[in-house]
């Protein structure tokens, strides 16, 4: 195995400077805009290396590869929604249709859906006619959530190299025979990336990167966790706890300000530690450290007992909550948990 993760690493590594000509000369670079920290026009579709350097790994390695053309032609749908949108911009519900296809693509062709689950102290959960449509809204919000993180240098190639890490190490606790060896094809092909993209970035994956890896990961997680226990299927959200929030309280945000959720504001994650005063290499450092935490936590999770699993869930979310409370990354009014904590103190005093 190690030859095909070296070469998708070395074929990345050669791919990128010729992507970055090309989209250079096709005019698919990002200009800096109010809402950008990069200061210069950056070429994007280093996705696109990431995509080719993968395929060309996978496709030579010794893979049982029965039943994955359903998973690589949503592959292709995305990649090219993503070279598109790098060129010319789509409209956010032209990329969702081509988002949509793809995971049609994998649910009813490649029947890779959630089944059933097994709820503790309840029983197995069989979702019979939803599988399909709640499998496709899992596949859709993980690429979201991975394709909202892209907002600095580094992060969501990091971010993802942490979460398919984790999904390769737990797929290999379960003997997958393909999750496994896939997702460490991918984390060579985007370690290649994040040598020209760490800050200051020469490139950029673009949608076609986000894009692209958050469809990936979306169904690395399902194949490896699915049909299994209610417990199992929450760790690869925990997995991905820092773009999944981040995510989820952007939704939060722009509903409560009663903005469109599809609009685009400058109070992410990456945002809020900026405005607190970290450098973009340090916000982006300590992001990383977030991801490992849940991915650590992710682990911990899978072994825990019920009770053990339903308290560490709960520490998780009241650790979230306060940091995001701390951060404002809902508002810098909203502190329900810390203003409890402040009166409290006081009162002690």
């Amino acid at each position: 195995m190690y030859i095909w993760i070296i070469l998708a690493f070395g074929l990345g590594v050669l791919l990128i400077p010729i992507v970055r000509r090309f989209a250079n000369a096709i005019g698919a670079v990002d200009a800096p805009r109010e809402r950008h920290n990069h200061k210069r026009i950056t070429p994007t579709l280093g996705g696109l290396a990431i995509f080719i350097s993968f395929s060309v790994a996978f496709f030579l390695a010794p893979i049982d590869r029965t039943g994955f053309i359903p998973v690589y032609i949503g592959a292709l749908i995305v990649v090219a929604t993503g070279v598109v949108d790098d060129i010319i911009e789509l409209s956010p519900k032209i990329k969702l249709i081509g988002q949509i296809v793809a995971a049609l693509c994998v649910t009813v062709w490649g029947h890779v859906t959630i089944e059933f689950i097994n709820v503790p102290f309840y029983g197995q959960l069989d979702f019979g006619l939803l599988s399909i449509p709640l499998s496709i809204i899992w596949i859709i919000a993980i690429i979201n959530a991975v394709n909202l993180i892209d907002g600095l240098d580094g992060l969501a190639g990091g971010v993802s190299i942490i979460a398919l890490t984790t999904i390769a190490g737990m797929a290999l606790l379960l003997k997958d025979a393909f999750v496994a060896p896939v997702a460490i094809l991918l984390v060579a092909s985007v370690f290649a990336f994040l040598i020209f993209n760490f800050p200051p970035a020469s490139i950029f994956m673009g949608d076609t990167g986000s894009l692209f890896l958050g469809y990936m990961i979306a169904i690395l997680s399902l194949m490896g966790f699915k049909n299994v226990t209610f417990i199992s299927l929450l760790v690869p959200l925990i997995i991905l706890g820092v773009p999944v929030s981040d995510t989820f309280f952007a939704i939060v945000r722009r509903l409560k300000k009663k903005m469109p959720i599809s609009s685009a504001d400058r109070s992410h994650i990456h945002h809020r530690l900026m405005a607190l005063g970290f450098t973009e290499r340090q916000t982006v450092l300590l992001i990383y450290s977030m991801a490992l935490l849940f991915s650590l936590t992710a682990f911990v999770f899978s072994v825990s007992t019920a009770w053990g699993s339903i308290i560490l869930l709960l520490l998780m979310i009241i650790c979230v909550e306060v940091i995001v409370e701390f951060i404002g990354l809902v508002g810098e009014d909203y502190r329900p948990i810390l203003n409890v904590l402040q009166k409290i103190h006081r009162k002690r005093k």
